[in-house]
């Protein structure tokens, strides 16, 4: 295992912190906050780069808002110069753990995403059952609330394997610790670190599954993971060991309402989509979010709130997701409905 012991220098350099801003401001440049950052930018970049040097640096509040997508979610937005921070982390340590990730974990990651890991289990499917021959069972879990679960102390340590530099370390110990849902738990939806330290705590689940429990068909994208095999007991039956591991190892459960062995004719449900042998569909769920969401981009529209360009991205932004289905019925009634000429 390759250990990094130099990479604090490298990511507070004032060089990288001008490329996460570059990164960082793309589509947000119009918003309050990053208007005001830009103002004095030189001077908020280098003040950032000493305060991280000198260890001065504290990690700033969030601020928390709620979506609904299609559960709700409360979101927690740093500052702008958190976030900053956050693109400079990202760029140095994401590189580091990104080549101990297996193929088929799919979030967040460059070439990867929900679309090609909705694929992947169906190429799996259709390789199992010999192109739809033989019987195919498919189960799939999911992990209860695991962004707010995350253990500090856990996600630490697996760090720590990896990066011997103790001012990294220190970095990103005051990233970890900068939001708890509860006490020494808990990482923010909304950090672009999340979403890496999400695949850094679900690598060690990856990896168990993988060479411990020897499971040849297995996706994950972020809590959300399927096994696909011939044999349904096989797959019952991995229900306990995997169980045990979430919680022995990681201090996570399984949704009890979440773990459904199926067999493919039945429809595998992943990500949005319910894979059948011979075709895919969107789930009702995804269905009703999106013409709920659409129904308000109409009204910001009618009321002058959005630009017609904004409605109408909206509203490819839909139809890119319904490509990825076997729903040519459900795209006609999305144009009827709202699209505007």
């Amino acid at each position: 295992m390759r250990i990094y012991k130099n990479i604090f220098e490298q990511i507070i350099s004032p060089e990288n912190l001008f490329s996460a801003w570059d990164v960082f401001k793309q589509d947000k440049r119009n918003r309050p906050d990053v208007l005001q950052f830009e103002w004095r930018l030189e001077e908020n970049i280098f003040q950032l780069h000493r305060d991280l040097k000198e260890k001065f640096y504290k990690h700033g509040p969030y601020a928390g808002f709620y979506i609904t997508d299609p559960k709700q979610r409360h979101i927690h937005k740093a500052t702008v110069r958190d976030r900053i921070l956050h693109h400079a982390v990202f760029s140095v340590v994401n590189p580091i753990f990104e080549p101990t990730f297996i193929p088929t974990s799919f979030s967040c990651r460059v070439g990867y995403g929900t679309h090609k890991g909705v694929e992947a289990l169906k190429n799996i499917t259709r390789k199992v059952s010999q192109n739809n021959t033989n019987r195919c069972f498919v189960l799939k879990c999911d992990v209860r609330k695991f962004f707010d679960s995350v253990n500090h102390e856990i996600l630490l340590s697996i760090i720590k394997k990896r990066i011997k530099d103790n001012d990294a370390v220190w970095l990103l110990e005051s990233i970890v610790r900068s939001y708890e849902s509860t006490p020494g738990k808990g990482i923010p939806i909304g950090n672009l670190t999340s979403q890496l330290f999400a695949n850094v705590y679900m690598n060690e689940l990856d990896q168990f599954v993988k060479h411990r429990l020897k499971v040849k068909h297995y996706v994950r994208y972020t809590d959300d993971f399927a096994l696909v095999s011939e044999n349904r007991e096989e797959l019952k039956n991995l229900l306990i060991p995997i169980s045990e591991f979430l919680e022995n190892e990681l201090a996570l459960k399984l949704h009890p309402n979440k773990s459904i062995l199926r067999s493919i004719c039945q429809g595998a449900d992943f990500l949005g989509y319910v894979i059948f042998p011979k075709h895919r569909i969107i789930r009702t769920k995804t269905k009703h979010r999106m013409f709920r969401k659409l129904e308000k981009r109409m009204e910001e529209y009618k009321a002058g709130d959005i630009t017609k360009l904004n409605f109408e991205q909206s509203i490819n932004s839909y139809l890119g997701v319904l490509s990825h289905a076997n729903a040519h019925r459900l795209q006609e009634e999305l144009l009827n409905r709202f699209w505007v000429s």
